[in-house]
């Protein structure tokens, strides 16, 4: 008799239950959790970015952190040095530059390939760092502060971001929304097109599909979404500087997507997370004492383990599982 085939819950069911702990976390969460879980759902938003180019376009970028560093000072720079500015004005700016600049590096980049298009675009945020590490622009080194956090006005409404409930619901919503629109592009002719390019590219062209047109427009719209994550952090930390666009952030990012599980949505949220939760846990001295100096290092034997158990990510350990105890 044929094998009874198991239910499987809809696809969007996880992300939602998700979704809705992260929302009645800040009940139970002390004020450390919740930065805590603020920095992990804005390096999700970039990781999610990522994803789009690494796991669904098959782009493998190493200078992703320029988007991301471009959207927090542009944030900064954009804002009243006295008064509040106003988040319909800010995050729209911070997204419009971050894309902008996407523009151009994609146009570029994307007539190299392989290990050409990994050093084309690395060169182009080396270029973007030093903009702002090098200029009065960008505060040199040391970087310059937010005065004043942004407020968001609503009918009858005017949210502070200086409240921290406030910026933990902002960056919920916007995670909610990144995934969610990364979820839709994907299901959509658009994202078929992307994963056929991924696969084979020569082939999708051969069939009449505009490959570089698609490509570009993938490296903008994940540019973009980098940009929404720089908001979120130079309205978090009220400040940057230009580790922000630096290669080891853009290496950082990388590794949450290949922790997480290359590929998946949720992989690049999971990656995201065990990475932030890792580096905390090994740079706490309270937790692992003397080891605490030397965090890069354990996590960095970390994410080794991992990867070499886990080729697949942390997003295929259930299925690890199963198989072990068949």
């Amino acid at each position: 008799m044929p094998e009874a085939r198991t239910a499987r819950a809809p696809g969007w069911l996880v992300p939602a239950a998700t979704a809705l702990v992260l929302a009645l976390l800040p009940l139970v969460a002390t004020p450390y959790q919740q930065d805590l879980i603020v920095k992990i759902m804005i390096f999700a938003i970039f990781a999610l970015s990522l994803e789009l180019l690494i796991g669904q376009t098959g782009l493998v970028s190493l200078g992703h952190a320029a988007f991301f560093g471009i959207g927090a000072y542009v944030t900064v720079l954009a804002s009243p040095e006295y008064d509040p500015g106003s988040v319909w004005r800010l995050l729209p700016l911070a997204v419009l530059a971050a894309a902008a600049y996407a523009v151009v590096v994609g146009a570029l980049s994307l007539r190299t390939k392989g290990v050409y298009f990994i050093m084309v675009t690395l060169a182009f945020a080396q270029m973007a760092y030093f903009v702002f590490h090098d200029t009065k622009l960008g505060g040199g080194s040391d970087g310059i502060f937010l005065n004043v956090r942004p407020e968001l006005a609503l009918p009858g409404l005017a949210l502070d971001f200086a409240d921290k409930p406030v910026r933990y619901y902002a960056a919920l919503v916007l995670l909610v929304s990144t995934y969610a629109l990364l979820a839709l592009v994907l299901r959509s002719r658009f994202g078929r097109a992307l994963a056929g390019i991924r696969v084979n590219e020569q082939r999708m062209r051969a069939a009449g599909f505009p490959t570089y047109a698609y490509k570009l427009a993938a490296f903008v719209l994940a540019g973009a979404l980098a940009g929404v994550a720089g908001f979120l952090v130079a309205v978090k930390d009220a400040a940057v500087n230009p580790e922000l666009l630096s290669w080891h952030e853009s290496g950082a990012v990388m590794l949450m997507v290949i922790l997480g599980g290359i590929g998946h949505l949720r992989g690049a949220v999971i990656g995201a997370a065990a990475f932030m939760l890792l580096k905390e846990l090994f740079s706490t001295h309270s937790l692992v004492g003397w080891l605490a100096d030397h965090w890069q290092l354990t996590l960095g034997v970390t994410i080794i383990l991992f990867v070499a158990f886990l080729p697949k990510g942390l997003i295929g350990l259930g299925a690890r599982l199963r198989g072990l105890k068949r």
